[in-house]
């Protein structure tokens, strides 16, 4: 025998919890995470991380400090000469220092997965 199908009721029925309530900082899922950070998995990972952040920033710098030194004209009739030479000037160093930090980390980073 076939049950007959009952109408649905249009009522929606939930229950909450409070996110806060859940949630201890002496969860064995935070001590994993400071443990994983202290492996070689983890150093790679946080070496990865500054890998790619120093070379982002080595682009970015390079294209700003390109288009700084471009914009620079030597008329006497523009902007004060010295400040825009200046300001090309400590974009490319800055685009060194990055470009340093980018190599470094590349070593250290090369280093530790031969390892």
């Amino acid at each position: 025998m076939e049950e007959p199908q009952r109408a649905r009721s249009h009522t929606v029925t939930t229950t909450t919890s409070s996110f806060a309530e859940n949630f201890s900082t002496s969860s064995s899922s935070f001590a994993y995470d400071r443990e994983f950070l202290r492996t070689l998995p983890g150093l790679l990972i946080v070496a990865e991380i500054g890998l790619c952040f120093n070379g982002s920033a080595f682009v970015l710098y390079l294209s700003a400090a390109v288009v700084d030194a471009s914009s620079v004209s030597p008329e006497r009739d523009s902007h004060n000469f010295n400040s825009w030479a200046a300001s090309s000037f400590f974009a490319f160093l800055v685009t060194i220092c990055y470009a340093g930090n980018t190599y470094f980390s590349f070593i250290a980073w090369r280093s530790r997965t031969i390892q």
